[in-house]
């Protein structure tokens, strides 16, 4: 079958439109891009180039695979986080925009030689973004799932700092010791996803993102309440710790921090104004 670049995109975007896939024929685009193995200028620049039978069987899998609602990122791959390609898979979350703001405020609290623990790393772009931005840093990327570990374990020797990370796997800190592991900065994006909340979430969340990764049950703050109960004595003096929440946990994350242990030093906005990055630092 003979399909142009162009009708090839006219076709997949009707079907992913159909399917009520958001910006059918950006996601198109990408999925083509990958497919072909080309960047979005050459698909415009050789909008009237053939497809060979490979390459359109292997896009008409791929968009079959985004209508049903697969996340593009988990098809191709890859997803953009700080302006890096990270690898991801279904056993990790995909990286979104609100965690780079957790990491923009990290780096702002790292010293040099600033040793980091990331808990419940995932794919590992908190943890390998930090050492990628400060080449004297050191990390430690903990996660229950021994398969997202095997991500973070691509991504930070595709990225050049495997020999400064150490992988963990733990639930938590259980697998630590404090007398041996003292961290300047723990971070962390825990699921807080309440489980009376799932059910709400969008299809590509809901049914392809692993759910360890997004919900502990309940109100949604059980990982949490274990961060600011056990993080401490894996912190220095005035170190700090930085987490994600969810859109509606600020009132009761302030209610859960203790002040003998914790300054509370600012709950940062995400783009849309919501309270997303919690800011502590320890007494």
């Amino acid at each position: 079958m003979n399909v142009s670049i162009a009708e090839a995109l006219r076709q997949a975007s009707r079907a992913l439109d159909q399917a009520g896939v958001a910006d059918a024929r950006r996601e198109a685009g990408s999925l083509l891009s990958h497919v072909m193995r080309r960047d979005r200028t050459f698909l415009i620049s050789h909008a009237e180039d053939q497809l060979d039978e490979d390459e359109w069987k292997l896009f008409e899998n791929a968009v079959a695979r985004r209508a049903a609602g697969e996340p593009t990122q988990y098809i191709t791959s890859v997803q953009d986080f700080f302006g890096r390609n990270f690898r991801v898979t279904p056993d990790v979350l995909i990286p979104r925009p609100e965690t780079e703001l957790l990491v923009e405020a990290a780096l702002e609290l790292m010293n040099p030689n600033a040793v980091v623990c990331d808990v419940g790393a995932g794919s590992g772009c908190i943890a390998v973004t930090l050492l990628c931005e400060r080449n004297d840093a050191r990390a430690v990327a903990i996660d229950i799932s021994e398969a997202a570990l095997e991500v973070t374990r691509q991504n930070a020797h595709e990225l050049l700092v495997e020999r400064r990370i150490e992988l963990v796997r733990s639930d938590c800190f259980d697998e630590l010791k404090p007398e041996t592991s003292q961290f300047d900065l723990i971070v962390s994006n825990p699921p807080y996803v309440s489980a009376n909340m799932l059910a709400g979430l969008q299809r590509e969340v809901r049914d392809y993102e692993p759910l360890v990764a997004l919900s502990p049950g309940e109100d949604g703050l059980s990982v949490i309440r274990r961060l600011l109960t056990e993080a401490p004595q894996f912190i220095q003096a005035n170190g700090h710790l930085l987490f994600e929440i969810g859109f509606d946990q600020a009132e009761a994350v302030k209610e859960l921090v203790n002040p003998d242990i914790w300054t509370l030093s600012k709950i940062l906005p995400d783009l849309q104004g919501i309270p997303r990055i919690v800011v502590l630092q320890k007494h």
